[in-house]
């Protein structure tokens, strides 16, 4: 062989070579993507559009700090992206953009959303037919009733946290009152979580817990009139009051005529679910001294160990404090990065197998329990929080290792 030949089969083995190293490179490139996309459907228009917002606050800091701490680590420190899409003020609207989603944002990996159970419960009949992974902080029970592989419930359910609730509920009042109640009212709206906390109630909670069921009234929000509601309230005179509403005017408007009617400010203890009455935009239209003492049994809300963050909040966003919309928001994204991790690429399907057989620990974000979740989807030893209004700032007071104050029952 002539030394140029041999020159020759040199250059064709270093450049096949550089070749396989570069299809190599290419490779590695495609593996690892430089951001993966994941969705936040939300309202951010209408009726809903409030707390919306405060979920994409969460989420969007969330996203932030994870990227800060160099994004996902199995993908090459690839940068979490995240997509905010609107889901508007009706089910409908909802449905419409979830369908939207999956047809425009193909290589989402997970979402997040959808705020009321009403939504969730649509848009997830069109993410489960995609493959897509929804995360929820949606409490209907219905949601992970229905078989679904790609929905995961971050929330305690409705039926849960009502179970978990009126057995803490009653001790309060018997503890601050010294006497037991035995009577109670139901005064809640046609929506899907209020729904569900009610149906669990009426359907052997309140007798389990030797409670009488004097007053029960369902309404269609928005309220027009809430006269004759409470009209009903004050004839009764329940020693308790479960108070359902999921739209703030609505639980301004009944606030309001219980105060005009001689029931407000704790005559009558009142008890509600989910974050409607414990909303910021409370304190625009009803005074601190109309909220004191009312308490509210909520998912999850900005607790012990969260001071960080709920600084932040109120640095970055002027929220007043942390509700469970930034805190299970801000939350979801970290289990969606936990995911990834998991999955080693940014893959739908993968992701949602990883969700499904996730095992991560103790929970940080929301109340007790573990980041796992069941066959169903639902998050194991979800817990609930319950808030109290105290000197116009609603606080968690229960469980008492995340309380930030101690509850009070309010003076009848």
């Amino acid at each position: 062989m002539t030394a140029k030949n041999k020159i020759t089969i040199s250059r064709r083995t270093l450049l096949a070579g550089a070749s396989g190293t570069l299809i190599a490179s290419r490779a590695g490139w495609a593996q690892q993507p430089s951001e993966v996309k994941v969705g936040l459907l939300v309202p951010i228009s209408g009726l809903y559009a409030r707390p919306g917002t405060v979920m994409r606050e969460g989420a969007e800091m969330a996203v932030d700090h994870i990227n800060a701490q160099g994004g996902i680590k199995a993908l090459g420190g690839a940068k979490l992206k995240l997509v905010v899409l609107d889901s508007g003020d009706t089910t409908e609207k909802a449905k419409n953009a979830a369908q939207r989603m999956v047809a425009q944002e193909t290589d989402l990996v997970a979402a997040s959303g959808a705020y009321l159970s009403s939504f969730t419960l649509a848009v997830t009949e069109v993410t489960e037919r995609a493959n897509l992974p929804m995360l929820t902080l949606s409490y209907s029970d219905l949601i992970t009733e229905r078989g679904f592989k790609y929905v995961f419930q971050t929330a305690a359910t409705a039926g849960s946290q009502a179970k978990q609730a009126l057995p803490q509920l009653i001790k309060l009042a018997e503890t601050a009152s010294g006497k037991r109640p035995k009577t109670v009212a139901i005064l809640t709206d046609n929506t899907g979580a209020s729904i569900a906390s009610a149906k669990a109630m009426r359907e052997g909670l309140l007798a389990e817990n030797q409670l009488q069921l004097i007053v029960d009234e369902t309404f269609t929000p928005p309220l027009a009139d809430a006269t004759s509601l409470v009209q009903k309230i004050r004839s009764a005179k329940p020693d308790l009051l479960f108070f359902l509403p999921t739209v703030i005017s609505d639980a301004k408007l009944l606030l309001e005529k219980m105060n005009e009617f001689g029931l407000g400010q704790g005559k009558v203890p009142t008890i509600s679910f989910g974050i409607a009455i414990a909303e910021p935009d409370m304190l625009q239209t009803v005074s601190p001294e109309l909220l004191q003492g009312v308490l509210t049994c909520v998912a999850s809300w900005g607790a012990k160990g969260h001071e960080a963050l709920i600084a932040e909040l109120k640095t970055r966003y002027k929220e007043p404090w942390m509700t469970q919309n930034a805190i299970s928001t801000y939350g979801d994204m970290w289990v969606i990065k936990d995911a990834l991790e998991k999955a080693g690429k940014a893959d739908r399907v993968a992701v949602g197998e990883a969700l499904r057989t996730m095992d991560g620990g103790p929970s940080k974000y929301y109340p007790l329990g573990e980041i796992k979740f069941d066959e169903k989807g639902r998050r194991v030893g979800a817990g609930m929080t319950i808030v109290q209004w105290q000197s116009g700032v609603p606080v968690t007071v229960f469980p008492p290792e995340l309380a930030l104050a101690k509850p009070f029952w309010p003076k009848t």
